[in-house]
């Protein structure tokens, strides 16, 4: 299901692009974003885990970016936070002896799937350094 951590992670690697020889503590990112560390240090371990930022302990510690922003498109980062798209489909199966219950979840999944490559194809196109020199 969509949810609001692609632009969590987003607003992270913006921050991070924004000031690259510095180590933002969570407490600062998360003041920018309005959202509670704890949520945003959840997402630094899943960049950590990508590789994507470095962290330093101690009181001069904090997180940064450990890649090339231009190197590194929307969609990687896309692909790291979700595997795809998911809107979701009703909680109760559909009838199957209906016209439309016995095809909505498949023309939904189908949907989807285009869904995805559409906007694959568009995070594609844009690097992180593309997008944070829009700030």
């Amino acid at each position: 299901m969509i949810s609001g951590k692609f632009a969590i992670t987003i607003h992270i690697l913006t921050l991070l692009t924004k000031f690259p020889n510095d180590y933002l503590s969570s407490e600062y990112i998360a003041g920018s974003i309005n959202l509670n560390p704890v949520l945003v240090r959840k997402e630094i371990a899943n960049l950590k885990a990508n590789h994507i930022v470095e962290s330093k302990e101690g009181k001069n510690g904090g997180t940064k970016l450990s890649v090339d922003p231009s190197k590194i498109t929307l969609k990687e980062i896309f692909e790291m936070t979700f595997e795809s798209i998911g809107l979701g489909y009703a909680k109760n199966q559909p009838n199957p002896d209906c016209p439309v219950g016995k095809k909505i979840n498949q023309n939904l999944s189908a949907l989807y799937a285009d869904m995805n490559q559409k906007v694959s194809l568009q995070l594609e196109g844009i690097s992180l350094e593309d997008f944070s020199n829009q700030f």
